[in-house]
C-alpha cells in the first residue's frame, strides 16, 4: 500500500481501518479517525493527566491540536493521489472547558475547496451534542 499512490480519501479510510498507522501525535494526543467520507471526517478523543495546564484544567492546546487535525483531514479526504496541504490559517474558539478522561468526538468538515485553498471547520462535542470548541482552517494546497 503506497500513501503516494492513494487519494486523500482513500488514505484516510486506509487509517480508519487501521491499515495505516495513525499520526505520531495521537500518542500525545489521544484521537482516533473512525469515520471517513468526502469532505468529513470524525475522530475519538480523550484529554486525560498528559494534557492539564498549571491550574488542573486541559490546556487549550489539546483542543487546537484535536481541531487542526480534522480541518486539516476533511481538507485531505478530498485530495487527489499525491496532492498535500499544510494550515495557514487556525481560528479556535473555546466555548466550555473540555473535560478530562471523557471521550469526545471531533469532527472536521470542508466548507470550500478550490485549486489552491481548502476552508474547513472543526468542532469538539460531547454524546449529547455539547458544543465543546470550534474552528474555522484554511489550507493551502500542495502540488
Amino acid at each position: 500500500m503506497n500513501p503516494k499512490k492513494m487519494t486523500g480519501l482513500q488514505f484516510l479510510q486506509a487509517m480508519c481501518a487501521g491499515k495505516i498507522p495513525a499520526a505520531s501525535i495521537s500518542e500525545t494526543i489521544p484521537m482516533q479517525p473512525y469515520d471517513v467520507s468526502e469532505g468529513t471526517i470524525h475522530f475519538r478523543v480523550k484529554a486525560d493527566h498528559r494534557h492539564l495546564n498549571p491550574l488542573g484544567g486541559v490546556h487549550g492546546g489539546f483542543s487546537a491540536t484535536v481541531l487542526d487535525s480534522v480541518t486539516g483531514c476533511a481538507v485531505h479526504s478530498m485530495l487527489e493521489a499525491g496532492v498535500g496541504y499544510g494550515t495557514i490559517d487556525l481560528n479556535i474558539k473555546m466555548c466550555r472547558p473540555i473535560p478530562k478522561n471523557k471521550e469526545l468526538h471531533a469532527m472536521g468538515t470542508v466548507i470550500n475547496m478550490s485549486k489552491n485553498l481548502g476552508i474547513s471547520e472543526g468542532r469538539i462535542i460531547d454524546e449529547e451534542g455539547k458544543l465543546y470548541a470550534h474552528a474555522t482552517a484554511t489550507c493551502m494546497i500542495i502540488r
